[in-house]
């Protein structure tokens, strides 16, 4: 007799088995599912936020203050996850910057120049072309640097939905640009956008900082000594008025990227595999869900073609970082020894150049740093971020299509094997011998063919033959 059957009862929101747990932690580290979450994220704040009976449950949560009052850390929600949470995404951010400094393509000057090049007038051309806006048509010059960024999780889920063809190459371009991007960007925050600055909260964190590198040289190892001394530099760091992302990202550049003899990861690696779930799967969709909450209507949407800083950011975003990023890449090649990779084509180069016009996450930031006190101008700007994102988006998904297509095209040729040899055809046009077979395989073809063309014939002669057939006029049976 057969044992009976035992079902396993799951309860709500319950642990998840070792199997599902570990399915759902690699798919947080690939940067199609990040970037899939941090869209749901932004379109649930526009739904959250738009629709009527909804918005002040929005409002409510997003400006409900926690934390410890006596550490200057009671703050809002929404600036917990500006300042907090985000901290994480910048920490990931840094490490990947080390590991490209050390291991990577910025660690070869001649191979860096191109991106790094490519990230500052990707930077500079955005930052010109908004200030002239605002200088012609009278507006505020303050929010220069909201047009300046690029989204990585965006741009690389973007890329890596649509280019399943596209050379690798091309990834390493975007994703160098982008780190460099992210660096420059956070130097902007610290030099920029720091009015005041409290020199013993800041020693406390320097002397902060040291202990960790000091604790990283030495070997020590636990959990228990770094993320309650992670937490003590970043809280000193939002105290001494230096955006407190910068904290994240000196920890992950102090991280070790390099592997000794005994290791197969280095502790930079190691770290980024734990962390970079936490990021994209938390920490950067609920800094979507409280800054991307901006009132959309037809009236919203005409001021960000009309209003002259808003204007400004969705053309920085959308002309600046295309033009700043391609010809600075064509200008490098043309007058310098640095190159273009083999591999890629300089419409490759201009897709990626559109593709880098997705701004989101540190755009946004930097416009509620640009404009903080003016809650109206604010929101437009983030409804401009979201504007210009969306069009660079949509004009980059267009343009990787096309390039997409024809890698695939030139994937498909160099993989055809018609003799069925085992070697792609392509590696045997100079050899007799295969054009011999192909020849012969041709020659079947042609007969095999002739011979369905006779059957074919022969049986429209018989049909027409047959007295009351299909031939014959008369619709009288056979």
């Amino acid at each position: 007799m057969a044992a009976p059957r035992t079902t396993v009862s799951r309860k709500v929101l319950g642990r998840l088995s070792l199997p599902e747990r570990t399915f759902v932690m690699d798919a947080l580290r690939t940067e199609t599912v990040g970037g899939v979450l941090l869209l749901i994220a932004a379109v649930a704040a526009l739904i959250w936020v738009n629709v009527p009976p909804l918005r002040a449950g929005y409002e409510t949560v997003s400006h409900f203050h926690f934390g410890p009052q006596a550490l200057g850390l009671d703050l809002s929600v929404a600036h917990w996850a500006a300042d907090g949470l985000l901290a994480v995404f910048f920490f990931v951010a840094g490490i990947e910057l080390k590991r490209e400094l050390v291991a990577g393509d910025l660690r070869d000057p001649k191979a860096a120049v191109l991106p790094v090049v490519a990230a500052l007038c990707g930077m500079a051309v955005p930052a010109l072309v908004y200030t002239l806006t605002n200088l012609t048509d009278g507006g505020s010059t303050q929010g220069w640097a909201v047009p300046t960024a690029t989204d990585i999780a965006f741009a690389l889920a973007v890329l890596a939905v649509i280019g399943t063809s596209l050379p690798s190459a091309l990834r390493a371009f975007l994703l160098t640009l982008a780190v460099v991007d992210d660096l420059f960007a956070i130097l902007i925050i610290a030099v920029f956008f720091t009015d005041r600055i409290d020199v013993a909260a800041l020693g406390g964190a320097v002397v902060g900082l040291a202990v960790f590198w000091v604790l990283l040289r030495k070997g020590v190892r636990g959990w228990y000594v770094y993320v309650p001394l992670a937490l003590v530099i970043w809280g000193l760091m939002y105290n001494s008025g230096i955006h407190a992302t910068i904290a994240g990202v000196a920890m992950g550049l102090m991280l070790r990227c390099t592997t000794h003899e005994d290791e197969e990861h280095s502790p930079g690696e190691h770290i980024e595999h734990l962390v970079r779930p936490l990021s994209a799967g938390l920490a950067v969709p609920l800094f979507a869900l409280f800054n991307a909450g901006v009132l959309v209507s037809g009236g919203a949407l005409v001021d960000v073609f009309t209003e002259p800083e808003t204007f400004g950011v969705v053309l920085g975003l959308v002309v600046g970082k295309t033009l700043g990023i391609f010809c600075g890449t064509w200008l490098t090649v043309r007058f310098t020894r640095a190159s273009l990779s083999d591999d890629l084509e300089w419409a490759d180069i201009f897709a990626v150049a559109a593709l880098s016009g997705i701004g989101f996450t540190v755009s946004l930031l930097i416009g509620e740093l640009a404009f903080e006190g003016n809650a109206v101008l604010t929101d437009e700007v983030k409804a401009a971020v979201l504007t210009g994102s969306l069009m660079a988006a949509v004009c980059a998904t267009v343009l990787l299509k096309i390039r997409n297509a024809k890698y695939r095209r030139m994937w498909e040729d160099e993989e055809r094997d018609e003799d069925l040899d085992g070697i792609p055809d392509v590696y045997r046009e100079d050899e007799p011998s295969y054009h011999l077979r192909m020849a012969k395989i041709h020659e079947q073809k042609a007969a095999e063919h002739r011979r369905i063309a006779r059957e074919q014939a022969a049986a429209r002669h018989g049909l027409a033959e047959v007295p009351g057939g299909a031939g014959e006029e008369d619709d009288s049976p056979a």
